[in-house]
């Protein structure tokens, strides 16, 4: 029994994937904005800490690379409607 139209669900997935990734956006923003601060005050007090820096300004956009992969799995591998589907 078809219950919806394919248009609309991979329309509402689409619509995730597109949440997914931009609020991953959102909170790396919000997250790397205080390390950013902190990091170039320490680097410019004393340079030996760069490279510690530089790491802790890319731990916030692992969650980018995960909000991305949710978005991917999604978009192309995750077809949970495909029995609530009308049959064209």
């Amino acid at each position: 029994m078809a219950i919806a139209d394919a248009g609309v669900l991979y329309g509402l997935l689409a619509v995730g994937a597109g949440l997914a990734t931009g609020l991953a956006g959102i909170g790396a923003g919000v997250g790397e904005q205080g390390i950013g601060a902190a990091v170039v005050g320490v680097v410019a007090e004393e340079p030996g800490f760069l490279g510690k820096g530089l790491f802790l300004m890319l731990l916030p956009e692992t969650l980018i690379i995960f909000g991305l992969a949710v978005s991917l799995i999604l978009m192309f591998a995750w077809t949970p409607f495909a029995s609530l589907v009308a049959a064209p």
